[in-house]
């Protein structure tokens, strides 16, 4: 009987243990913000004009309105941005994992908070 509860145990301590290092990753990543002087995605609004810096999640090509476009998801340990490039079908460095500091006029497209074709700056890393 002690058998069965095993695995349930060590899938609640592996959840445990996943969940404390996204926590971890999240809080450096604001810290690194913080320390660049970018704003926290969280404390954006819509239609300004922002410095964010985070790590890239992921990197995707797809065509808007016949146009090649690059977008990259953004995280910062606080919140989400989606990064857009018009007509862009590679950015050389700008690859998931990699971090950056990125400048523009944020928007809300398709429900989720977008910068189109950012000022950016790679981060040795």
């Amino acid at each position: 009987m002690g058998n069965v509860d095993k695995p349930g145990r060590m899938k609640r301590m592996i959840h445990r243990l996943s969940a404390d290092t996204d926590s971890l990753v999240a809080e450096e990543l604001r810290e690194n913000c913080a320390e660049l002087g970018a704003t926290a995605i969280a404390d954006c609004t819509n239609r300004s004009y922002v410095r964010i810096a985070g790590s890239i999640r992921t990197v995707t090509l797809r065509p808007r309105g016949g146009v090649p476009a690059l977008e990259a998801e953004l995280y910062d340990g606080s919140g989400i941005v989606e990064l857009v490039w018009l007509g862009r079908r590679r950015i050389a460095g700008v690859e998931p994992g990699r971090q950056l500091v990125a400048r523009g006029r944020l928007t809300q497209f398709e429900g989720r908070q977008t910068v189109f074709n950012p000022l950016y700056e790679l981060l040795p890393g």
